[in-house]
């Protein structure tokens, strides 16, 4: 669909034949969609909690045999409790904004199965250039960060090691953060715009937050990989998310199948995808999940 539009019991059917051989069989009155859930914003509130009435829509949609998966810039440490949380099973997971997918083992834990990695390097030196204290961080595909400025207090700074910036220069990474307290998320946006980043993805989040990723690397390549893991087709594939580093994947849903974007989101998000729902305050997660075909 082009235009955007509130959920309608029943605009979800999707046409397609049964799912191949990515695993258990749905229940047969059901054709499996591969859902694709953003957590920050979307699953999971500013203040960190996930209601019940999110996670009542996140199971009943896996009872009914749909696969539902985690698609996050949050690195693997930071995800794989949050499946606990909404009693996922999922398959795969996907973090670090699309740079590591990891599989659900026969013993419960999750594994990685594909990492991109990059040389931080280059485009670590000309943001240093263009953002005076500006406080950068680099994640390795564990989930370890070696952090250099001044990073607020949360799981990332905690699991962090702080270092030299020269420290950060040479490491193989799977993501990069940079934070500039100094700018509006509008000021920030201009000032990486005229950087001209090369060689890596980037998005800006709702504060002075610049996630850096290996070139070509998004929520969506990943998820794009996965649904082929999976034989779903595309006409079958959901994904909702409300932030900028969720435009891929809110496209690449919405070319044949659904986009789901938040209530909250900017608008240059809500462009991407082709479905608005309620914001994250709201249950918008809930009532998307309710239209899934049981």
């Amino acid at each position: 669909m082009s235009a955007h539009e509130r959920f309608v019991d029943g605009s979800a059917q999707g046409g397609g034949s049964a799912a191949g051989t990515g695993g258990a069989a749905a229940p047969a009155r059901t054709k499996r969609w591969l859902v694709a859930l953003d957590v920050d914003g979307t699953t999971m509130r500013e203040d960190g909690v996930i209601t019940d009435a999110v996670i009542a829509a996140v199971r009943e949609a896996e009872a009914a045999g749909h696969e539902v998966m985690l698609s996050t810039g949050r690195s693997e440490g930071m995800t794989i409790p949050l499946l606990e949380r909404l009693g996922l099973r999922s398959k795969y997971v996907v973090c670090a904004n699309g740079a590591l997918t990891l599989a659900r083992q026969d013993d419960g834990t999750y594994a990685r199965v594909h990492v991109e990695r990059f040389d931080p390097t280059e485009v670590l030196q000309v943001i240093h250039g263009a953002l005076a204290n500006a406080a950068f961080g680099v994640e390795d595909e564990t989930g370890h960060f070696l952090l250099s400025g001044n990073f607020p207090d949360d799981t990332m700074t905690v699991a962090g090691e702080h270092v030299p910036f020269e420290q950060l220069l040479g490491t193989e990474a799977t993501r990069v953060v940079v934070i500039s307290p100094g700018h509006d998320t509008e000021d920030f946006l201009q000032v990486v715009e005229r950087m001209g980043l090369q060689k890596v993805s980037y998005s800006v989040g709702w504060t002075s937050w610049l996630d850096i990723a290996p070139e070509g690397v998004t929520k969506a390549t990943a998820m794009e990989r996965v649904r082929e893991w999976l034989d779903i087709p595309r006409s079958r594939v959901m994904a909702a998310g409300d932030g900028r580093n969720d435009i891929d994947m809110l496209r690449w849903a919405s070319t044949s199948g659904r986009g789901v974007v938040m209530g909250q989101a900017p608008d240059d998000v809500v462009d991407a995808g082709n479905e608005l729902t309620g914001g994250v305050t709201d249950d918008g997660l809930a009532a998307a999940l309710d239209t899934l075909p049981r």
